[in-house]
């Protein structure tokens, strides 16, 4: 994460320290946001952390027993957790809930957005839009901790987040349950205006540095852009999402 000034050592009381603690919270269902792992312990135990960190697709971070010992535990054998402030959906639990209730699914998915105000503030504005969750990678997004639910005014304890290991394998699957995927593209010949939002999609959202990844970009249905008024550099990808989420909601409410 680029803006390291927006992190802030996590709170004694969200840590879950020691191989047998970790694994059996991992096994009771305890959300992680991270896990963090000496990669010079050895030891039965931490292979099953990592095991059920990927079945449960909890990014772990490989660090320096220096860094664990700055949680100021002393007894947390090369592995800590944060709890999650959140709780993570399965992507396709979600769309079949939605279906079911006769609704067109209406998808945001982030990727490599890593500030967490922006975080905060899209989650917000995404729930005040109808959006029915957001997808997130498990690596490479900025951590949905205290400051993000915060700027986000608990709209991310109240909209649904699936994390999911590979966003081209997520673009399948959506693909897969009829849904189309649009990518945010300052470039793109289509403008938001000249789409339908209104049938089952989803909108991708990149960094501003970075925009969507180009592979990302070529599995896409459509690459849409926002009209400019003047010619500028871009919208802050918080505004931009905004924008492109109002947009289809006024789509869908003129059904």
């Amino acid at each position: 994460m680029k803006n390291m000034k927006s992190q802030q050592r996590p709170k004694k009381s969200t840590l879950v320290f020691g191989r047998d603690a970790i694994i059996n919270a991992l096994q009771n269902g305890q959300a992680f946001d991270k896990i963090y792992l000496d990669p010079k312990a050895i030891h039965q135990g931490i292979n099953e952390i990592k095991k059920l960190a990927q079945q449960y697709l909890v990014p772990i971070s490989y660090v320096p027993r220096a860094k664990l010992d700055g949680f100021n535990i002393s007894n947390h054998e090369g592995c800590v957790a944060v709890i999650s402030k959140v709780h993570y959906y399965q992507l396709q639990d979600i769309i079949s809930q939605v279906v079911e209730e006769g609704k067109s699914p209406f998808f945001l998915i982030l990727d490599g957005i890593t500030d967490i105000r922006n975080i905060g503030g899209i989650a917000r504005t995404a729930f005040c839009c109808g959006v029915h969750a957001i997808i997130i990678p498990d690596k490479g997004v900025g951590a949905l901790n205290d400051d993000a639910i915060a700027t986000s005014a608990g709209a991310l304890e109240k909209i649904p987040i699936c994390r999911v290991n590979s966003l081209m394998k997520t673009v399948d699957e959506l693909h897969l349950n009829g849904i189309k995927v649009f990518a945010s593209e300052m470039k793109a010949e289509n403008t938001i205006h000249d789409c339908s939002l209104i049938e089952p999609c989803a909108i991708i959202m990149g960094s501003e540095e970075n925009g969507v990844y180009p592979a990302l970009q070529k599995i896409c249905d459509h690459k849409i852009k926002i009209p400019m008024g003047r010619d500028f550099d871009s919208f802050n990808v918080s505004v931009a999402t905004g924008i492109i989420l109002y947009e289809a909601m006024k789509q869908r409410n003129q059904l």
